[in-house]
């Protein structure tokens, strides 16, 4: 199945309808769970470590083909369903708002932030020197 950045529309480039945590926790079942997965794959991944039931897994996954972030298709006598947004995407558009809404989008008062906070280890900043070596190359 191919994975798209998708918009409200569906159409690549829009932003895409808000997820909630609750979707984003059946979308990282999805993007763990290989190949297509069935309701009853879901909410053995995710349902029983967040006390949900079948039915509440099968809410969330229809909010999200509504979404259009999944596609569900036929299996017999039930649905099996896949990502249409890749993980990649996803989390590229979310850090982006993040730093768009908290940051007034310069991803440098991020870091600054999370330095002066003390939330980077020194190992979190070598990484980053790391980083912006190979970025300037």
């Amino acid at each position: 199945m191919r994975k798209k950045a998708m918009g409200k529309s569906g159409s690549k480039g829009e932003s895409p309808e808000r997820i909630t945590d609750a979707e984003h926790a059946i979308m990282e079942a999805l993007w763990d769970h290989e190949g297509d997965a069935s309701a009853q794959d879901i909410y053995e991944s995710v349902g029983t470590a967040r006390s949900w039931s079948l039915a509440t897994v099968k809410t969330l996954l229809s909010r999200l083909v509504q979404k259009q972030a999944i596609a569900t298709r036929p299996d017999g006598r039930r649905f099996l369903y896949a990502p249409l947004i890749a993980r990649a995407d996803y989390v590229g558009g979310e850090s982006r708002r993040l730093v768009d809404k908290l940051f007034g989008g310069r991803a440098a008062s991020l870091v600054a932030h999370l330095a002066e906070s003390e939330a980077l280890s020194v190992d979190d900043l070598a990484e980053i020197e790391q980083l912006l070596k190979e970025l300037k190359q």
